[in-house]
């Protein structure tokens, strides 16, 4: 198997994050998967988020690629449900989400792994 590339790595992170959104964000529209078709989409989704997570995390350090997904996943549901389900986060949630995203530029950024 030929070795693939860094930037490779955050493209199959990318895409993880995209499905994961895509899934998570409508799981409510399955209806405890009774409605056939978001349930097909949410499973199909979820399938190719874990694959591209772990062709990810061949390649970018396990926590580094873990965390830049769960992180990012999780602001942008929340962000998804405010928009479409008019769900608003209080002061807590708003520092919960601020604290998230801060960990993960810190370890991005500052994260040295040996």
């Amino acid at each position: 198997m030929k070795s693939l590339s860094l930037f490779s790595g955050y493209i199959y992170l990318f895409l993880a994050i995209i499905t994961g959104i895509a899934s998570n964000s409508f799981l409510k529209t399955t209806q405890s998967f009774t409605k056939l078709g978001p349930t097909i989409f949410c499973i199909l989704s979820i399938i190719i988020c874990i694959f591209c997570l772990s062709k990810a995390m061949s390649i970018i350090p396990v926590s580094t690629a873990y965390a830049s997904y769960g992180a990012l996943t999780i602001t942008a549901v929340t962000l998804f449900g405010i928009f479409k389900y008019n769900q608003t986060p209080d002061l807590y949630a708003n520092v919960g989400l601020i604290l998230i995203v801060s960990g993960v530029i810190l370890l991005n950024l500052f994260g040295k792994l040996k």
